[in-house]
Formats: structure tokens, sequence, C-alpha cells
């Protein structure tokens, strides 16, 4: 099979380990590093033995597929010029800042038959796809998604940065329309929310209650489902997943005992394997797990709580 010619845009901290994952796969040619900062695009490109270029437009014609990994503001050019020049994208999250902006790329990806995957990382943590088809749809939900401050990501609140995360992945969960949103939150050390709370209310009766922050002490990526007889727990952090069920004896009198089974994934590599799921959806013409679509539904309900804690 002919090697895909790849290239990475933008190699800021998450974009020198994109960089890292195309130079090592097999069906892959990193053609490019492209950054306009040239001191850096020449120090990754040395590392994987690739061309530096500072402006992307130069490589349009030039290679099969890209990750963007750029700040979000300049999400939608980029990638609108790569889909136009019939490249397959991945998109680092949020897809877009504007849900419009979503639509345009879906619209255009969808026109050229081309892969559109957003880059929600945690959708490829092994503590999540260890998961089966059976414990989706949980009634109840709750996630903890805590962090140290760091100025890297700024650009963006906590929503669009960290609760973003879990918000994808309920909405891909329940399976069902947000019928409401509550939420609170409030800044501490920017100009933005750096901490907040949100409860979704599903259609369909699910409630998930999710916080964010970016000025805790300690790091936390957790996330709690339940469902009639089961509670499931995914730790993100030490991708742990831990299931207890209701079991067939009694621990009490007309109370069933709890079986409980934990399961400890080490070595996992989330970014090598959305990035080889990228790879496969291109080769294979197969939709991607996370798709525009699902980009632009975390997307949306992320804009809708950043409004309510805007309007507090």
């Amino acid at each position: 099979m002919k090697k895909l010619k790849c290239a990475v845009i933008g190699t800021g901290y998450l974009g020198k380990f994109h960089a890292e994952k195309y130079a090592n796969h097999l069906d892959c040619e990193l053609v490019a590093i492209v950054d306009i900062d040239p001191v850096i695009a020449k120090e990754i490109s040395q590392k994987y033995n690739t061309k530096a270029v500072t402006d992307y437009k130069t490589i349009l014609s030039q290679v099969d597929a890209v990750s963007i990994v750029v700040p979000t503001s300049l999400h939608h050019q980029v990638s609108k010029d790569f889909l136009m020049a019939g490249v397959h994208v991945l998109v680092e999250k949020p897809i877009t800042v504007t849900v419009e902006e979503a639509n345009e790329l879906i619209r255009i990806a969808k026109d050229k038959n081309l892969i559109l995957q957003v880059g929600h990382l945690e959708r490829f943590n092994p503590a999540i796809l260890g998961l089966d088809e059976s414990e989706n749809k949980p009634l109840f939900i709750e996630s903890h998604r805590l962090s140290p401050f760091n100025p890297r990501a700024n650009d963006v609140s906590v929503v669009l940065d960290l609760m973003i995360h879990d918000i994808d992945i309920i909405l891909a969960l329940v399976d069902s329309e947000v019928e409401r949103i509550d939420a609170s939150g409030t800044a501490v050390l920017t100009q933005g929310t750096d901490i907040a709370n949100a409860r979704l209310t599903f259609k369909n009766g699910c409630v998930a209650n999710v916080t964010a922050s970016r000025i805790s002490m300690k790091i936390e990526r957790k996330m709690r489902m339940f469902r009639p007889c089961s509670y499931i727990s995914v730790d993100f952090q030490n991708k742990i997943l831990t299931k207890h069920r209701t079991g067939d004896k009694e621990m009490f009198p007309g109370i069933p005992e709890i079986e409980t089974e934990e399961f400890v994934f080490e070595g996992g590599d989330a970014l090598l394997e959305e990035i080889k799921h990228f790879i496969g959806c291109i080769q294979t013409g197969t939709n991607p797990l996370v798709s525009g679509e699902a980009g632009k539904r975390a997307l949306a309900t992320a804009i809708k709580i950043t409004q309510l804690l805007a309007n507090k």
C-alpha cells in the first residue's frame, strides 16, 4: 500500500507528539513540519528527517493528510484550506470557534469525500475503550476534570479547554438530545472562566453533572456512570476502569451483593491510537470515531454552557 504523505501544522506542546507518531507510523511519510516560528519548525523537522515550512499554504498540494494543531481561532481557516485542496484533516479540539464554521468544514469534507476527524483524545483512552455497548446509556453521570494552572491553553475558557472532553464522551454515551443546561463558574486567575460546573438534563431522563477546573492543586480526570444494577468508574489519568454490579447473592436480606472488577491499562498511548484510527479511516473509507458532527455537537453544548456562564 502506498504510504500517505502527512504533515503536522503547528508544533507547540501537542504538535510535537503528533509529529513523532506520524514519523514512526509504517503507513505514513512525514513530509513536512509547519510552524510560523522557523526555529521550532527546523528543530522538529531535523529530529524526524523531514522539511521545515513556515507557510502551510505551500504544501497544500503535497500532502494526503494533516494534523492541525494550531490555536483554536485558526482551526477553521487552516482546516478549510486543506479540505478544499483534497486533504484529509485531523483537527484538534474544539473543532472550530463557532458552530457555523464547523458546519462549513463538515459540508466540504462530505462533498469531497474526505475524512474530517476531531482530536477529542480521551475517546481513545484505553479506560473508556474498555466499556462495552451494554454499558452505554447511563441514567446519571458525574465527571471531574481538575488540573493545576497552565498558561498554555488560555486562549479558551476552561469549558472549551477541559470540560469539552467530558461533554464529548457524555454525549456519545447518552445518545440523546440535551433538554436543559444549568451552569455556574467563575474567573480566578484569568479573564475567562477558570472553574465551572454544568448540569445537563437529557430528553431520555439521564442527568450529567460535569465539573472542570484549571486552578486545582491536583490532577484528576474521573467519570462515574450509574445504571440500574451497575456503577462504573473511569479514571482517565491512571487508566483504570472499575465495574461494580449487583450479584446473585445477598449481602443483607433483600439487598444484593456487589461484585467488582477492576481493569488497569498500563502503557496505553491515546494519541497513537487516535492517529492510527485517523490513518485507518483514510485507508478504508470508514467514518471516524470522533467525526466532524461529533465535534460540532460537543462544541455547540460547550458554547451554550459558556453563554450561560457569561450571563451570570
